[in-house]
Parts: C-alpha cells; structure tokens; sequence
C-alpha cells in the first residue's frame, strides 16, 4: 500500500488537526532550547530565521501556488485571477491584522511596538506578533489537506505533509525567537518556555478552520491556496528577512535562506 493511503482515510480535519498539532509541538521543542541557554550567539539565530525564511518561500510556491495554478486551470478559469487576486488578499490580510493587534517583534525594545497603543507587558505583545504570523501557517495547513482531499490525488497528499515538514522544520526557530529574549529580560525558564510554546496554539485550529473551509466551499481552493501562500510570503518579508539580517550578517542569512529553499523544494518534489 502506498504510504500516502494511511493519511487518505482520515478525515481532512483531522489531518489538518494533526498537522498542526505537530507544528506546534516542534515549537514547543524549539522554545525547551531555553533549558540549556539563556544565550544563543547571534550569527546562529540569524541563520536559522534565514533557514527559516527559506523554507517558508519554497513552501509557499511549491505547496500553494503550484496546485492553485493547476486547479484553476482545471476549473477553465484563468490562472492569474485567483493566483494573483488571492496571493494579495492573503498579503492584505496580514497588513490589516498587524496595523489592528498590538504586538512586538523579538528582540525589539518596547516603544517599538506595533499596532494600537496598550500596556500589555512585553511578553504578551512577543507572543501576539509570533501568533499573528503563525495563523497563516495554520491555514495552510488546512487548506492544503482539504485541497488533497477533494482532488485526490497522492501528488497533492504529498504535497501537504511535505508542507507540514516543512512549516516544523521553520518553526524550530521560531520558538526558541520567541523564548529566548523574555530569558534574557530575566523571565524564569518554565515561563520563558510556556509562552514560547503557547505561540503556536493557534496552528492546529487555524488548520481546521482552512480545511473546514475549503471542503464546504471547493471552488474558492485556488483562492485559498494563493492566500495562504501571499500570507506566508509577507510575514517573510516583513518579518523573517529584516530580522535575520538587522546584524549585518546579510551573507549568513542569504546563504542559510538558499539552503532551507533548496531542502524544502527536494521534500516537496522528493515526496511528491
């Protein structure tokens, strides 16, 4: 039986529940780095946001736009309205949400905060801006699972665990961005880690909700994978790409980016 038949069976909520439980879960491992270091050297953490900016962006093409295109080529509608027209609404949502949910980047001082004016502590507002840009990954997830289930086929089944893969592989990262800074304001170690994890809660429901969606509504998918891609694509850009490179280490960060490409574009085509 081919491999893909074990993931066929199940409900494609429940694959998206599971992925998305997974994703989280390898936060959680990435933010229990915080254990064993209250410390990490800069150069590395650059290179691991650049690694993850990587996988993000093959992801994004390869496990999004890719089947977009051929399913709106499938439905008899040109490919760059939904392509296009969905990749900047994803985009736009996540613009919309940053300007409306106060939050703060890693390793920024507190008066940089972004969004309306609060006075949440800095470690509610770190955990929101890791939060706000895990949901899109969320949605990906989901609809990426949904989109396999109503086509079918083991390509695009494939294509969606290699997405998962890959969304865990970047969210290592991400965990530890998140735990890391409240450690070295002198938050203990269980909290530091607790609010590192709890970053990526949102993954697994935001995975439902996209699967749900989509089942309920198949001939958005085109649409729905484009959005999920352009949401990804701009926490890449707006978030990923600037930190990794705010310390001058612009050839580290390029170089880990090409390496976490490259890996996630030979996952998605080796299993696909």
């Amino acid at each position: 039986m081919d491999w893909t038949e074990s993931v066929r069976h199940l409900d494609p909520r429940l694959q998206a529940l599971l992925a998305g439980v997974f994703t989280w879960a390898i936060t959680a491992i990435g933010a229990a780095l915080v254990l064993g270091t209250r410390r990490l050297p800069r150069g590395t953490l650059d290179a691991m946001l650049g690694f993850a900016a990587g996988i993000m962006i093959a992801a994004s093409f390869w496990s999004l736009l890719a089947p977009a295109v051929v399913m709106a080529e499938a439905q008899g509608t040109p490919a760059w309205i939904p392509v296009a027209g969905g990749f900047v609404l994803g985009a736009a949502f996540l613009r919309i949400a940053d300007s409306l949910l106060p939050h703060l980047h890693p390793d920024l001082p507190l008066e940089s905060a972004e969004g309306p004016r609060t006075s949440w502590e800095r470690a509610t507002l770190i955990m929101l801006a890791i939060t706000l840009h895990n949901i899109p990954e969320g949605l990906a997830l989901g609809v990426a699972f949904g989109a396999a289930a109503i086509d079918g086929s083991a390509a695009l089944y494939a294509g969606a665990i290699a997405l998962t893969i890959g969304i865990g592989l970047q969210n290592l990262p991400e965990g530890l961005a998140v735990a890391l800074p409240l450690r070295q304001a002198g938050m203990s170690r269980a909290r530091s880690l607790w609010y590192g994890q709890l970053s990526a809660a949102v993954e697994p429901v935001a995975a439902v909700i996209g699967a749900a969606a989509v089942l309920v509504m198949h001939t958005i998918l085109p649409y729905a994978l484009s959005f999920a891609a352009g949401a990804m694509i701009f926490v890449v850009i707006e978030e990923l790409i600037p930190e990794a490179q705010r310390n001058g280490r612009t050839d580290l960060a390029t170089s880990a980016a090409i390496v976490g490409f490259a890996l996630m574009t030979a996952l998605d085509l080796g299993l696909g």
